[in-house]
């Protein structure tokens, strides 16, 4: 039985950024992958081919509505739709690629297939060929991230009532769509087939999109997206969705009990997700669940074994890439006896639509339910000059900062380049900066950045130079 210092199972984001920094460490590292490939949900059915397809279709957006307005004529424009999934597919596997090469250069054993405890100290890898071996590790990892969910009553088939998984490789581009849950991977996706010219209809329970994030946000982007002809149907409670034949039938009562029926090509299931530990046998190790199905740790990642760490969507916490990563490196480098440091609450949220929408810290409706004396400043991007120069001008950069101290306690953007720009906030919470501080910082003119500066002036008293 070979042996090593740590294994670690589940090779996404999380999984195989922790095994490189258990490498350079010194620990003899193996990491465990059910599938062929590497780079998890995120690359290969997620984060990246999802943003590919962003941006193939936002050029083709920009072609038909802005490129005239320019100066540029490009005559009559057609879509190559399987052209477009197969660039998709061939950022995946350029990706995909480059972290195999990452796991041969750092020295560290790929066992693919499915990984599961034995006992705590043991892990058995079965292969897809029903072959298996076991390996023993004196540390385990546990990152095996989470799996698209659904509701109750609605059957996810792969074909007309499908996951984020088939709608990133649909075989045609589809007339119609309805999007049941107005989060991150419905919006995204439906800016996506929307404006490429699908009629999307979002569904959503909730009395706005992104619920989760500051409800400003919500309401910018929902505007924006309006504009691409994104229909929008909140306080929506869906009761059933169906595939009938070659269709797919929604039904939902709307706010006021009334029915509500939709016929459309697919209907794209995208309510959330969940975390995956099927077939992991946890029992075995003795390592429990709570009662949402994560597996529980400690503050430092550890869960009731001291040797047993879990990271990324399969604990608890915001379900992000970057979060898992930075998990990920603590686990590791809590067992090399460092004594790392991650705030959660500083770890940014983004939606990859057009305008994007960034966010770090505690939210309006935050601050209001915890007693938090704050004020706020905003800023539109329509009152920027590098905005009106880029035809970017949707959206705002809402600041939000302690009443008494004036130490920044949430940024929030909706606007252009925003999951960029989220990375300033970050610094200057990560040091407790205070709008002012920001307020004095010099920002370079013209840029989108700039919108920053003008909120946290208008945080501190008004301040706004350009409105």
């Amino acid at each position: 039985m070979d042996k090593y210092d740590l294994v670690v199972i589940g090779a996404g984001p999380g999984g195989y950024v922790a095994a490189i920094r258990g490498a350079q460490l010194g620990f003899k590292t193996a990491l465990i992958e059910k599938r062929s490939t590497l780079g998890g949900t995120c690359l290969n059915v997620g984060c990246i081919p999802s943003k590919a397809l962003l941006d193939s279709s936002e050029h083709y957006l920009k072609a038909s509505k802005e490129f005239e307005v320019h100066g540029i004529k490009v005559g009559k424009l057609d879509i190559d739709f399987p052209r477009m999934i197969a660039r998709k597919q061939e950022v995946v596997e350029q990706t995909v690629a480059g972290v195999h090469f990452l796991m041969e250069k750092n020295g560290i054993t790929v066992l693919h297939g499915m990984g599961a405890f034995v006992d705590a100290h043991t892990i058995e890898v079965t292969s897809g060929k029903g072959k298996s071996q076991q390996v023993q590790a004196e540390r385990v990892l546990i990152a095996t991230g989470s799996e698209p969910a659904s509701l109750p009553f609605i059957k996810l088939d792969g074909d007309r009532i499908i996951t984020s998984t088939e709608a990133l490789s649909l075989p045609s581009l589809p007339k119609s769509m309805a999007i049941i849950g107005g989060g991150v991977i419905g919006l995204e996706l439906g800016s996506v087939y929307a404006r490429l010219g699908t009629e999307v209809h979002v569904i959503e329970y909730q009395d706005a999109i992104i619920p989760t994030m500051d409800r400003t946000m919500g309401k910018e982007l929902q505007r924006a997206m309006k504009k691409i002809g994104v229909k929008f149907h909140l306080s929506h409670g869906v009761k059933e969705a169906v595939n009938a034949g070659g269709k797919a039938t929604v039904k939902a009562d709307d706010k006021k009990g009334k029915e509500v029926t939709w016929e459309v090509d697919y209907c794209l299931v995208a309510v959330g997700r969940k975390p995956y530990t099927d077939g992991l046998g946890l029992d075995k190790a003795g390592v429990p669940l709570d009662d949402r199905g994560r597996v529980e740790v400690d503050g430092h990642l550890r869960t009731v074994h001291p040797h047993i760490y879990a990271i990324g969507d399969v604990v608890k916490g915001a379900m992000l890439a970057h979060k898992a990563e930075e998990e990920g490196i603590c686990a590791v480098e809590h067992m090399a006896g460092q004594q790392p440091h991650l705030d959660h609450n500083l770890i940014p949220g983004v939606v990859y639509t057009w305008p994007e929408v960034a966010a770090v810290g505690r939210t309006e409706e935050q601050l209001k339910a915890e007693g938090v004396a704050y004020k706020t400043g905003s800023f539109p991007f329509k009152a920027s000059g590098r905005a009106r120069a880029s035809m970017d001008t949707d959206g705002v950069v809402k600041v939000l900062a302690h009443a008494e101290t004036d130490e920044i306690l949430g940024v929030h953007i909706c606007g252009p380049r925003a999951a960029d720009m989220i990375a300033e906030a970050v610094v200057a919470m990560e040091y407790r900066a205070s709008a002012e501080d920001v307020a004095r910082m010099s920002h370079a003119h013209p840029t989108f950045t700039e919108a920053i500066k003008e909120a946290a002036l208008a945080a501190t008293g008004d301040r706004a130079l350009h409105i």
